[in-house]
């Protein structure tokens, strides 16, 4: 029975109860995570040598087929694997306390598993259901195509359940006094998102299910791509704001902050909920059937409201960071406590390359399409592909990566094998990652097109995409790599590593255990004036100055675009 004494097992490292029911829930939820990351990425191996046109692999049949799996794949089922094992982690390991409804969370992940596979299936061997990953209405699919859409949403919704029942009865059993941990809290704010944004799935994919079915005989478009957007983007804010909370992880096991206002970053989460899918409607500013005040509102300034949320954890967390670093003595100059970071550490390296493209790349190409006048002109290009291989490709996918080096030591109890390649696998995949956006944006600026199979049909595109489509060609092959190397860590780690209780929270970089660091780091360290951001302080002047360049360099290509005589 689950909350009995005998299900607990305490971990050496982090000295946290760890719930057994929890820890398989995790495991299980991490295997098809990785598994559907191996297929989503076979599948972009296949696209990006397709879209890179002087290779051009797939006809037009398998290309469309494995661009729908590879939507469902990656932008969907890998991610949410990954954040249900970790909203069970976060609402048991991390306040000391029991999975309160293990059964329910087990059939949740039951109807996502299910979902999942029927989807690939149904994919691959249905010629008719070639519909993209939007399946935007009046395109149709066999009805098992929607079917599984809604298992996967509604074991999603399952789990996503049983982590607030977690947070009640771990309070009303008083595993945790006064607020959530800032890490809970972030997870918490991925799970109220998360609700929301299954709920809008379920009111655009249930018709269209009955439509496919002949139990409606039409279904208006215009309703569906609606109620999908507040499903589709809205999926990735929920990335967003389990990454942000895997970043202060990340930050505390490897670097052992603590944060420098906790109340500040508590707000940045709560400017999520409020305002953050404004940013959905970018997708639908295109569209005729939706009005100018509809357009106008979701582009007001309402929208940057979540943008600011970004900014204040894009300062808190490499300031807190720079002041633990600079307590333990690198102080020199106003970057030696970035130089003397533990580089070699992947949770460390994965957390840098995450937060660098996802904000320098991902959060100021999507701030500028979000803005009506400039999504006009990029939205049907490569340039948005781009903006959220950045976001979800290199920022959420490489955080998640890095997390999983500490969860196979921590809960699976396994030696985590190859770590000359861990060292090296955040650098590898973020570089691809990198090229990958930067080849799609650059491709798109020149009009590219966004899903076309072939590029060259209507002889609009100039020669020089040949050079931006050779990089973002070279980049998925790098990125590849990168996964490759992933994989093969996490399976060899898995299949053929010690079992053992971990000793050590540091996995590369040395013998200290900087979880257990942070909770020493005293006010006085805190408020030392040796000890201030001011290193990060420049960082983010850097950044709103590239920020400002690229935003007003947009407003002056549409300058040139627009001619008004």
């Amino acid at each position: 029975m689950a909350g009995t004494k005998d299900d607990y097992r305490v971990c050496g490292v982090t000295t946290l109860k760890v719930d057994m029911h929890a820890e398989r829930l995790i495991i299980a939820n991490a295997v098809m995570a990785v598994v559907c990351l191996v297929l989503g990425g076979i599948a972009a191996l296949l696209i990006a040598l397709t879209r890179w046109q002087a290779v051009h692999l797939l006809d037009a049949t398998w290309f469309y087929r494995l661009l729908t799996l590879h939507g469902i794949d990656m932008l969907v089922a890998w991610i949410v694997f990954f954040e249900m094992a970790g909203l069970a982690f976060g609402s048991t390991a991390l306040l000391n306390a029991r999975h309160a409804a293990p059964k329910l969370a087990w059939f949740g992940w039951g109807l996502m598993t299910i979902g999942g596979l029927l989807a690939n299936g149904v994919v691959l061997f249905d010629p008719k259901s070639t519909v993209t990953f939007t399946a935007y209405v009046p395109l149709k699919a066999h009805p098992l195509f929607y079917l599984s859409y809604i298992l996967f949403a509604v074991g999603a919704l399952i789990q996503v359940i049983t982590f607030f029942i977690n947070l009640v009865v771990a309070k009303r059993e008083k595993r945790f006094e006064g607020s959530l941990p800032l890490a809970v809290f972030g997870l918490m704010t991925a799970a109220i998102l998360a609700v929301y944004t299954l709920l809008e799935g379920a009111v655009a994919i249930v018709p269209a299910f009955l439509w496919s079915l002949d139990v409606f005989p039409v279904y208006d478009p215009g309703i569906y791509r609606n109620f999908f957007w507040g499903f589709g983007h809205p999926a990735q804010q929920v990335n967003l704001a389990a990454m942000v909370a895997i970043w202060y992880m990340l930050a505390q096991m490897t670097v052992g902050i603590r944060p420098v206002n906790e109340k500040f970053s508590r707000l940045a989460f709560i400017l999520y909920l409020f305002f953050i899918n404004l940013g959905s409607a970018h997708h639908l500013l295109v569209d005729p059937g939706l009005s100018f005040a509809w357009k106008a509102v979701n582009t007001s300034y309402a929208m940057y409201l979540a943008v600011l949320g970004s900014m204040m954890h894009a300062f808190s967390i490499p300031a807190a960071m720079e002041i633990a670093l600079r307590a333990k003595g690198h102080n020199k100059g106003l970057f030696g406590w970035l130089r003397n970071g533990p580089w070699n550490e992947p949770g460390f390296s994965g957390l840098v390359v995450s937060m660098i493209l996802f904000g320098w790349i991902g959060g100021v190409t999507g701030v500028t399409i979000g803005t009506e006048q400039i999504n006009m002109l990029a939205h049907n290009t490569l340039r948005l592909p781009g903006h959220f291989h950045a976001t979800v490709v290199g920022g959420t996918t490489t955080a998640f990566m890095a997390f999983t080096y500490y969860v196979i030591p921590l809960i699976f109890r396994k030696e985590l094998k190859l770590k000359k390649w861990a060292v090296w696998q955040p650098y590898v995949y973020g570089v691809g990652s990198a090229l990958v956006s930067l080849g799609m944006i650059t491709s798109g600026l020149q009009g590219v097109s966004r899903r076309n199979w072939d590029i060259t049909f209507a002889g609009v595109v100039p020669g020089t995409v040949d050079l931006t489509l050779a990089i973002f060609g070279i980049g998925a092959l790098i990125a590849v790599t990168g996964g490759i190397m992933y994989v093969t860590i996490v399976l060899v780690s898995i299949l053929t590593g010690e079992r053992k209780e971990a000793t050590n929270m540091l996995l590369v970089a040395g013998n200290d255990n900087p979880l257990l660091e942070s909770t020493k780091l005293t006010d006085h360290q805190m408020e030392d004036k040796q000890n201030q951001p001011k290193g990060t302080l420049v960082l983010v002047f850097a950044f709103l100055v590239w920020f400002a360049v690229y935003y007003l360099t947009n407003w002056w290509l549409l300058g040139r675009t627009w001619f008004i005589r």
